[in-house]
């Protein structure tokens, strides 16, 4: 069975961040991704690119943007991560692609968004989140928030929110025959992110401040616990059925111990977990708790992953080359041992998509000699 992308191809101008991995999984579904590099720009390789094409362009030269217009006339959609404005001075903006490609999807992902006071503003996830609010949520109360890894920024409300974006748009050109603009800023998808603590919110079940919540580590049955051996666990159980377990396999009588949402016991309780959970090791509360519905799990280290039963039962974590490949998600129809792709060398597949143009050998030498694209 082919991928659900097969046969779409996709043009990712290089840069930084999130965008690398939305081109990653928008060719693990199986679309044609075209990595099109600036001279020196990419000199190892990145997982992120498994799968893609790659050619290398100077889009400062009208040689370069032309290759590129072309490129675009054959494709379904280009997605880009530069500051705005950039693409509009290389002459490959929207309306350059839409004027020779008017189905073109044309993706373009940011931190700020294309419009407002700091559009051109540089920034990182951190800076993102924290505008958000999601950095406010986070940490204990009274210290500085901690710095989360670029998941929710970067990932969560940038790389997922473009392919969403792409897809969405590649939908709609299959319908008008007319492309779309996707403007993908990580502000909107970190804030979309924080729809269910408006909610809360709203209902008047959730506070700004820290450790007051249902989600943040207030409650004894949401948080994680240290180990014997310094490791740890991640307790979960906020359903009472899944608490009850809990307390059975911690061998804790419920009566003794208080009700769930016993506030004025949590404490209490919480101090009572800490010493339970640091009489064993993380593996020995780990074999305890297996097969149960308790909602305690072990908290495993990236390099430990791949060695779960439950992520080597779906082929979660393979080995190719130097690196550790996450398989492809989501997973369609049957699920299928993961191959990992290629990670594709700076600009190996040149000739290829300049043959695949229908340009003449003389213009290929012609177009390598004017260092339009570098010397193989």
């Amino acid at each position: 069975m082919s991928a659900p992308l097969s046969g779409y191809r996709l043009i990712e101008l290089a840069g930084i961040g999130p965008c690398p991995y939305a081109g990653m999984v928008l060719a693990d579904m199986g679309a044609e991704v075209i990595l099109v590099c600036r001279p020196g720009g990419i000199n190892f390789p990145d997982i992120a690119h498994r799968g893609k094409r790659m050619i290398t362009l100077d889009l400062q030269k009208s040689e370069g943007v032309a290759v590129l217009l072309d490129l675009v006339k054959t494709a379904d959609g280009l997605f880009e991560g530069l500051r705005p404005g950039v693409t509009e001075r290389l002459g490959v903006a929207p309306e350059d692609c839409h004027s020779v490609n008017p189905k073109l999807v044309y993706g373009r992902m940011t931190g700020w968004g294309q419009n407002g006071p700091w559009a051109a503003k540089a920034g990182h996830d951190i800076n993102y989140i924290g505008l958000s609010g999601a950095l406010y949520a986070m940490g204990k109360e009274g210290e500085v928030p901690p710095v989360p890894l670029n998941l929710i920024g970067d990932y969560g409300g940038g790389s997922l929110f473009l392919v969403a974006g792409m897809l969405a748009g590649l939908l709609q050109a299959e319908k008008t025959g007319r492309g779309e603009i996707v403007d993908a800023a990580m502000i909107d998808g970190a804030s979309s992110l924080m729809t269910l603590f408006y909610t809360l919110s709203g209902l008047g079940r959730w506070t700004p401040r820290r450790e007051k919540n249902l989600l943040d580590g207030a409650m004894p049955y949401y948080r994680c616990y240290k180990t014997s051996d310094d490791q740890f666990m991640a307790v979960g159980c906020i359903e009472p059925q899944f608490f009850a377990q809990m307390l059975s396999l911690l061998k804790i009588d419920p009566q003794e111990f208080g009700r769930q949402n016993e506030t004025a016991r949590h404490a209490e309780q919480q101090t009572k977990l800490e010493a339970i959970f640091a009489s064993k090791t993380r593996d020995d509360w780990a074999e305890i708790f297996d097969g149960s519905d308790a909602c305690v799990t072990p908290v495993l280290s990236y390099a430990e992953a791949a060695e779960h039963p439950q992520m080597a039962a779906r082929g979660g974590l393979n080995s190719s080359g130097p690196f550790t490949h996450p398989r492809s998600a989501p997973v369609f129809g049957a699920l299928e041992p993961h191959i990992p792709p290629d990670v594709p060398m700076p600009n190996q597949d040149m000739h290829a998509l300049f043959s695949e143009l229908g340009y003449s050998k003389e213009k290929i030498k012609s177009l390598t000699d004017e260092k339009i694209t570098p010397r193989t």
